[in-house]
């Protein structure tokens, strides 16, 4: 009996909420197996599955949590044989050159306003002065629909030299969250809750890009690309070239995330952690420069749609037994808050809960 890659995934993931032990016996899936692996990174203990014959690798990071046996404890977690087309993300990758290496008055023309998401950057001294990133970006809204609205995007704004550009970013973009709806999936399951509830809470999702430029930095100790934070949104699917920078707090300490061709970095933001009642940590990392080499990033951020309401399903604090950590919001207030009212760091999240929850914050909405 042949079942799909998907259906593989889901199997795979249910399993590892259950079972958290290398030795534990071959699981059988109709004609196929499914084995755990432990094998050494520079991140400590990584977890490799594999599907019968067909090379079909998850790479988790496992730790143990005091509420069970969770995956991606950490909020963080790559994977590799993701479906998405390798040929797409190359693609995507040379593309960023086109943008970046543009004069700075060419892409002053698609300048990010203050209080939106959505442009071209080359710090944030919009809204901080100081610890600004060492770091250029550009960014897109997505979201599903008739128009192809990155394209329109770059071919209004950037002109016909970049109408390839948008449309190679279109495919990325809608490659990227048929992804996330997967994983959202299989959260689902390692959570005991219904498969289908948070995919269908971002089907209609209204999602970002973000494009990353890292230049080279002669004083590398005295800079970060981008400072310690969580980020605010549900999950963001990382694409990195093959030059390290990325950090992660692990063990109360930064750990470099190896880049791995071909792979993908997942990590969970505070929105997330927040559908969850905080069960899933945010990931808290960091982007570190060099004085040796450029480094590039496209990160995929999913988001609800701007009026859903976030808030945990009632089978998971059933099942749980918890109490909510977290008042009822939207991503368009959480999103505001970030903007205008506050940097994201490691506490955005209670920070936020506890400004919604305070008597004047009315007349900031």
């Amino acid at each position: 009996m042949a079942i799909s890659k998907r259906e593989a995934l889901l199997l795979l993931l249910t399993q590892l909420s259950f079972k958290n032990n290398p030795k534990c016996p071959p699981v059988s899936f109709g004609l196929r197996q499914t084995w755990f692996l432990p094998i050494k990174s520079s991140m400590n203990h990584w977890w490799i599955l594999r599907v019968s014959s067909r090379v079909m690798l998850w790479q988790l990071r496992m730790l143990p949590r005091p509420l069970g046996h969770l995956c991606v404890s950490h909020g963080f977690f790559q994977v590799t044989n993701h479906g998405v087309d390798l040929n797409l993300i190359k693609l995507a990758d040379d593309h960023l050159d086109q943008f970046f290496k543009l004069p700075v008055e060419e892409k002053a023309k698609v300048k990010r306003c203050p209080g939106s998401p959505y442009g071209y950057s080359g710090s944030h001294a919009d809204r901080f002065s100081a610890k600004l990133p060492w770091k250029e970006t550009l960014s897109f809204a997505f979201h599903q629909g008739p128009n192809p609205v990155v394209a329109d995007f770059c071919k209004s704004k950037l002109g016909k030299d970049f109408e390839k550009t948008g449309r190679v970013y279109q495919k990325y973009c809608e490659a990227m969250h048929n992804l996330a709806l997967s994983i959202t999936e299989l959260l689902a399951i390692s959570l005991k809750v219904d498969r289908m509830h948070y995919r269908e809470f971002f089907e209609d999702a209204h999602s970002i890009l973000r494009c990353n430029f890292y230049p080279t930095c002669q004083e590398p100790s005295l800079s970060l690309g981008t400072g310690p934070h969580c980020d605010p949104i549900s999950l963001t699917i990382l694409y990195q070239d093959q030059v390290r920078g990325l950090d992660v707090f692990v063990n109360n300490i930064w750990q470099t995330v190896r880049p791995i061709q071909g792979a993908l970095v997942i990590n969970i933001g505070d929105t997330f952690s927040a559908l969850t009642n905080g069960m899933y940590k945010s990931c808290l990392h960091r982007a570190v420069v060099n004085s040796q080499k450029e480094r590039r990033s496209m990160a995929f951020f999913l988001c609800p749609r701007d009026d859903k309401v976030v808030k945990p399903p009632e089978d998971l604090l059933r099942i749980e037994g918890m109490t909510r950590k977290f008042p009822d919001f939207t991503w368009s207030d959480f999103l505001r808050f970030t903007q205008y009212n506050y940097r994201p760091d490691e506490t955005t999240l209670q920070k936020f809960s506890n400004w919604l929850l305070s008597a004047d914050n009315n007349k900031h909405l």
